[in-house]
Formats: structure tokens, C-alpha cells, sequence
């Protein structure tokens, strides 16, 4: 039996006893296509309209910002929004200067993907921070890559933490080799290439999300993309032009249910509508590695990103070794594949995602921390987890570190402990999945 209590900040879960998971669920829009649908739509000319928007506290700090620098946004919901973007002349600034500072909140997404829109708008000034999380977080890795084509970016600790001043200049094309495979990065530098005299190439060591690509492409940017060399170019400058825009359901968020379905006996699960672009199908890969029963249903493309229905039924899970370039593809659903390895048999061992150091949280420190309180077997690794399953868990009380994916990671490992678990400060889950505590109670009914 499951119930959730919610008092402050805090959630009680209680297990998931003698009883299987049943049901259908449909996620939320999937964050990274709902930010880069507002971010578009508000540069682009002419309107956007947007279906299926997550919302989060991410995007709303997406549209708030955007909103600051002269888009007309509509009021957020998940039926329908409409973005009138403030697009003009290529190459020319197209942004109001705010009168106050643009705040990104929570959202590393929101704050570097801007950066480089803010970048490459000429005798244009701006000032962009976070909250204490965000602030904490690195933003050298766009802010260098801004500098060698012009950008003039200052902030604290050498212009690596916000808050950030950024004047806006008519940037130089580069080729940038980025040390890192990251989505955020290679958009940030795309998004600068559109205001960009010339061609603006990235290359990353193993291939990131593509969702920034296939959006530009369908606003009108010219974009090559070579997925054999790891490249992306955009020509710029270029006009974006108002698109319609569908969400699908985020396939970070489906994790938990894929998980929660494969860890509690005799469930099923059909998970509704998750986009499944094979840049972030990495977390279904990892799945069928540990023998999870996942199967793809009623699968379609739906405004230029394949989805499908996905059924997920219990079957005992095995360990398996996760590293390399499959890593950036699931990079967000790392805490949650930790907890799936906690029920496998054998040993699990996850590797090259010292990444995850600088989310939300340390999401390796903090999963291994977690794990252990509620009787797991998690060793720490300098960029990933070792984790031997089987243990017995038990129910106790946890932390989320302010992290929406380690707070939910933890409530689909209390479904397998036994007694109640606590989860605190567990309302950092609306960040991404506001209704996460209700479609939880809504399978597993107390």
C-alpha cells in the first residue's frame, strides 16, 4: 500500500506491500522542448503556438525572462500557449534591455541557452542570475566558448557563476571543440550562431540531445548536422519564423514509472505519449540491459519527434555496467537507474558522469547518501556509483537535497522498502513533475 502525506515540504511513502502498480499515466511535456519552444517562439517573428508545455517551475522562469526582454507570452497552460516573438532584421537586436535583472531561478537551462541569445544582441545590456542552487552551478563552460567569438560576459569567480553582465556584441563564427557532450553547451553556442555573420560549427566527443537542432530546423535556421563526426553547423544571420509546436510527454519523467513498474511485482505500467528521440532514449537502452520488460506502443511522429506509448510489466532486473557514450543520453536519469540497480541482482557499476556533480545537487554524492540511509549498498565513485543489489530496504527518512529528480528517484525507492519513508524538502518535485505525488497515489492507492 502507498500513501502520500504532504505537510510543509515533506512526503511520506509508504510501501508498495502485497500490492502491484496498475495503470495508465500520461507525463508531463518534456522540459528541454518546452524551453526551447518559448526561447524560439520569442526571438522568432510572427507567432508560435505551443501544446503540451510542461509546467514546471523551469519553464515558467523561461517565460518570465523572455517575457522581461518584450515576447508576449501567454498565460501558461498545458493546452495551449501563444508566443508572439519579437524577430526582426537578421542580425540585428532584436531584444528589449530590461530594466531589472532576468532571473533563471532553478533553471541551468534557462540561464545558459540565454546567455547565448543575450550575447549576440549588439549595444544591448543585460544582467542574469539564479537562485543560491544556480548560482552555485558552473557557466564557464558557455561562457567561455561566448568569449572566443566576441562575447563580453563578466561575473563572479572569473565570469564562471552568476550573476552574470553581459553586453551584447556582433559576434565572430567559431568551430568549437567542446570538451564535454552537452546539449547545453551546444545550444547555448547554436543559439549565439544565429545572430552570427557566417557559419558556427560545434563538435562534441559523443553525441548530445538533438532537440535544439531539430527545433531551429523547423523555425527556418539552416542547419548541417554530421551525427558520424559529432557536428553541428548553423549559418547565420538568420529570421526564425512562428511554428507550431507539440510536447511531447518528457521521457525523464517516464523514467520513474519504468522504473517503479519493473521494481514492484506484478505490475504494469503504460506510460502515455513520451517522446523518444533516440538522443534520449539512453534510460530505455539501460533498462533492457538490466533485463527490464519494456515494450514500445503505438509509435508515431509527432511534429518532428517520434513518440510512443510505453509498457512497462515487472520482471526481475539484472546488473549491468553503464559508461561511455551512452552517458549523455540518459544523464538526467542517472538517480533513478541508481534505483533500479538497487533492486537488480548483482552489481551494478555507473561510470563517466562526473556531471552530475554540478546539477541541482551532487546527484552522485547525494543518491549514494540516500541509498545507504534506506539500507542499499551504494559505493561513491569519483564520476559515478557501485551499486550491489538486493538489499533489503527499509523505510526511514531521507533528504532531496533540493533536487526534483533526487526527491522522486527516492519516493519509487520507498514503493520497495519496508515501513514508511520520509522524503524531505520533497516539494523541489515541481520543478520538473508537479503532479508527481498525485499520479503516485493515483497507481498505487492508499
Amino acid at each position: 500500500m502507498t500513501e502520500i502525506t504532504a505537510k510543509q515540504q515533506d512526503v511520506m511513502v509508504r510501501p508498495a506491500t502485497n500490492q502491484s502498480l496498475q495503470g495508465r499515466i500520461r507525463v508531463p511535456g518534456d522540459k528541454s522542448i518546452s524551453h526551447r519552444a518559448l526561447m524560439l517562439g520569442a526571438i522568432a517573428v510572427g507567432e508560435t503556438t505551443i501544446e503540451g508545455l510542461l509546467l514546471g517551475e523551469d519553464p515558467r522562469s523561461t517565460a518570465s525572462c523572455f517575457r522581461a526582454l518584450g515576447a508576449d507570452i501567454s498565460e501558461l497552460n498545458t493546452q495551449l500557449v501563444r508566443v508572439q516573438g519579437v524577430g526582426g532584421e537578421p542580425g540585428k537586436s532584436l531584444l528589449l534591455e530590461p530594466a531589472d535583472i532576468l532571473n533563471a531561478g532553478n533553471s541551468g537551462t534557462t540561464l545558459r541557452l540565454m546567455l547565448g541569445i543575450l550575447a549576440s544582441q549588439p549595444d544591448r545590456f543585460f544582467t542574469v542570475t539564479g537562485d543560491s542552487s544556480l548560482r552555485s552551478r558552473p557557466m564557464s563552460r558557455v561562457v567561455k566558448p561566448l568569449q572566443q567569438m566576441g562575447a563580453q560576459i563578466w561575473g563572479r569567480v572569473g565570469s564562471s557563476r552568476a550573476p552574470l553582465a553581459v553586453l551584447g556584441q556582433n559576434l565572430q563564427p567559431i568551430h568549437y571543440h567542446s570538451p564535454i557532450a552537452s546539449a547545453q553547451v551546444k545550444s547555448c553556442i547554436l543559439l549565439a550562431g544565429l545572430m552570427t555573420s557566417g557559419k558556427t560549427t560545434v563538435t562534441e566527443p559523443a553525441l548530445s540531445r538533438d532537440h535544439s537542432e531539430r527545433m531551429l530546423r523547423a523555425f527556418g535556421a539552416e542547419i548541417e548536422v554530421d551525427p558520424e563526426a559529432r557536428r553541428v553547423t548553423i549559418a547565420g544571420p538568420c529570421q526564425l519564423q512562428g511554428q507550431k509546436v507539440v510536447v511531447p510527454g518528457d521521457i525523464s519523467s517516464a523514467a520513474f514509472w519504468l522504473v517503479a513498474g519493473s521494481i514492484v511485482p506484478g505490475s504494469e505500467l503504460i506510460v502515455e505519449n513520451v517522446g523518444v528521440n533516440p538522443t534520449r532514449t539512453g534510460i530505455l537502452e539501460a533498462l533492457q540491459m538490466m533485463d527490464a520488460d519494456i515494450e514500445f506502443l503505438d509509435e508515431k511522429i509527432v511534429a518532428g519527434e517520434p513518440v510512443a506509448d510505453l509498457r512497462v510489466r515487472w520482471q526481475q532486473l539484472k546488473a549491468c555496467t553503464i559508461a561511455g557514450d551512452i552517458i549523455p543520453r540518459l544523464i538526467d536519469e542517472i538517480p533513478i537507474l541508481a534505483v533500479a540497480a538497487a533492486f537488480a541482482k548483482g552489481t551494478t557499476v555507473i561510470r563517466d558522469a562526473a556531471e552530475l556533480r554540478v546539477k541541482e545537487s551532487d546527484r552522485l554524492q547525494a543518491m549514494a547518501k540516500e541509498l545507504n540511509e534506506l539500507g542499499a549498498n551504494v559505493r561513491e565513485l569519483p564520476d559515478g556509483l557501485e551499486i550491489v543489489g538486493g538489499a533489503s530496504l527499509k523505510g526511514t527518512e531521507v533528504d532531496s537535497h533540493d533536487d526534483h529528480r533526487v526527491a522522486m528517484s527516492l519516493a519509487i525507492a520507498a514503493l520497495g522498502a519496508q515501513g514508511s519513508t520520509t522524503i524531505h524538502r520533497a516539494a523541489s518535485a515541481a520543478i520538473s513533475y508537479p503532479d508527481f505525488s498525485a499520479t503516485l497515489e493515483k497507481i498505487a492507492p492508499s
